[in-house]
C-alpha cells in the first residue's frame, strides 16, 4: 500500500489536494480532522485524553489500511518539523507501512499566508472540519501555529530532515493551483496511475 502523507501549514489544502488525488487513483483519504472531530465532541483540544485517543486512532487506521490490500491511504497532518516527536510519529507511521511491503511518500504543501488564510473559509473545509467554524479563532489559530512552528521545509535545519531525506518526498508550492492541478502533480510525480 502507498501510505501518502500530506503535510503543511493550516490551510494549505492537504484535505482539499487529498480529496483530488483519491479521485485519480482510487486512493482512500483519511484527513487529519477525520479523527480529531469525534474527539472534540468529548474532550478539550490538547488534554491528556484528547491526545491518546487521536494518536491511537490515526495509528489503528494506518494499520489497517496497511493490512487491508487497499492501494493507497492520503493522510494529512499539520507537522511541526521542528519537534523530534512529530519526526518520530510519521517515521512510525511510515514503520507500519513498510513492515507491510508498502512505501511512505511524503508530499509537502506550501503557499503563502493569505492565500491559506484565504482557504481558512473555504465551503469545503468548513462542512468537513466543523472545529474551524469558528472563523475568528481558527484564523488565530492558523496565525499562532505559523509563528510557533516550522511547517516547510527550506527556512532552517530541522528534526525532521533525516526521515524527508530517507523518502520519497515532493514539495509542491500550490499557492496559484488548484487541488486538482495539485493533485495531478503529486500523481505524475508518483507515477500513481
Amino acid at each position: 500500500m502507498e501510505l501518502v502523507l500530506i503535510f503543511g501549514p493550516p490551510a494549505v489544502g492537504k484535505m482539499t489536494v487529498g480529496h483530488e488525488l483519491c479521485k485519480l487513483t482510487g486512493f482512500k483519504l483519511f484527513h487529519n480532522h477525520a479523527a480529531i472531530e469525534p474527539v472534540l465532541e468529548i474532550f478539550p483540544f490538547g488534554s491528556a485524553p484528547f491526545e491518546r485517543l487521536v494518536s491511537e486512532f490515526r495509528r489503528r487506521v494506518i494499520e489497517e489500511a496497511a493490512g487491508s490490500g487497499l492501494p493507497g491511504l492520503v493522510f494529512t497532518l499539520v507537522w511541526a518539523l521542528e519537534l523530534a516527536e512529530d519526526a518520530d510519529l510519521v517515521a512510525s507511521y511510515g514503520e507500519i507501512v513498510e513492515a507491510r511491503g508498502g512505501r511512505l511518500r511524503l508530499v509537502e504543501l506550501a503557499a503563502e499566508q493569505s492565500e491559506r488564510i484565504a482557504r481558512n473559509e473555504t465551503e469545503f473545509r468548513l462542512a468537513r472540519k466543523a472545529s474551524k467554524r469558528d472563523l475568528e479563532f481558527s484564523r488565530r489559530n492558523l496565525l499562532e501555529v505559523d509563528g510557533k512552528h516550522v511547517l516547510n521545509t527550506g527556512s532552517t535545519r530541522t528534526e525532521a530532515d533525516a526521515l524527508l531525506a530517507r523518502h520519497d518526498h515532493l514539495r509542491l508550492d500550490n499557492t496559484a493551483l488548484t487541488a486538482a492541478e495539485a493533485a495531478h502533480r503529486i500523481a505524475r510525480a508518483y507515477d500513481f496511475g
